[in-house]
């Protein structure tokens, strides 16, 4: 993961302002950075989306297609994850350098994403046992600015709020075999419910607090981080430690408590722009990658 060197002095000054609920930005120690979503940015995914929150850049693109559901669910279609930590990101994924945080990263979605109730999965079978759409979503990180997690999460619950799903139909035909026949209408496709879609927040133990969204230079000064999954309606679905240093039993409960309230405004504010983005049609301004 990308990293900053600190001197003792600097330290200093950072976990200090913490312990007075004020950061080196002005945040408060329950505050986020100003995120930035845009959906709809890559036309040839099936959804996608692109989060910068402060210097952190992500960009996700979902593509449906068609496949066999697996054998322990053959009832259900099911999604696969693929990170790909751009070298432009920071010059430690240079070469080979950036696999296993994508692996840690593509890992900790499939922990999510294990919960039966995050997204409806039956919803996805065309042909019990033969075929089902399968949601492949590919995580690109552009930039690297510090709480990767939850840039990341944001990202894929904005991207699949935006996929959009042929509607298709099953069709018997002579001798009990059966055809898949697609819509003509382009429009006429299936929406995922997201409602129950958790995201991530990641709470950084700073000398003797806690604080969400933390920057590099913030990264730099905690030795562990309990990142816990919340939905919307602020229930812990996920929970896992990341970091060298150990946490006590009394901080992990006050920092899973203070997740779970940033979480459910952080749900909120997400569905309220993505809604809003929504309504706007074909007359929003896209951004993209130019501004």
């Amino acid at each position: 993961m990308a990293s900053v060197v600190l001197s003792e002095a600097e330290k200093v000054y950072v976990v200090h302002g913490i312990q007075e609920d004020l950061r080196v930005d002005g945040r408060g120690c329950e505050d986020y950075r100003c995120i930035e979503v845009e959906t709809d940015v890559v036309s040839n995914t099936s959804g996608s989306a692109r989060v910068k929150l402060g210097h952190t850049d992500i960009l996700v693109g979902v593509k449906a297609e068609m496949g066999t559901p697996k054998l322990e669910k053959p009832d259900e279609g099911y999604l696969e994850f693929f990170v790909d930590c751009s070298a432009n990101a920071t010059p430690e994924f240079e070469g080979r350098g950036g696999e296993e945080l994508g692996t840690e990263i593509a890992n900790t979605l499939y922990r999510i994403f294990s919960n039966d109730s995050s997204i409806d999965l039956k919803s996805l079978c065309i042909n019990p046992r033969d075929h089902c759409w399968i949601l492949y979503v590919d995580v690109l990180l552009l930039e690297c600015g510090g709480n990767l997690f939850d840039a990341i999460s944001v990202a894929v619950k904005a991207a699949l709020f935006n996929t959009r799903i042929p509607k298709v139909r099953v069709l018997e035909i002579e001798e009990g075999s059966r055809e898949i026949e697609l819509s003509d209408d382009p429009y006429d496709c299936i929406r995922l419910n997201v409602e129950n879609v958790p995201c991530i927040i990641t709470l950084s133990k700073i000398g003797c607090r806690h604080v969400v969204d933390a920057t590099l230079q913030e990264e730099a000064c905690s030795l562990a981080s309990l990142l816990i999954s919340v939905t919307s309606k602020g229930l812990l679905t996920c929970m896992k430690k990341l970091g060298k240093g150990s946490l006590d039993p009394e901080s992990i409960f006050e920092m899973m408590e203070t997740g779970k309230k940033v979480g459910k405004v952080l749900h909120a504010s997400l569905q309220k722009i993505l809604d809003k983005e929504e309504s706007l049609g074909t007359t929003r301004q896209k951004v993209g990658f130019l501004g």
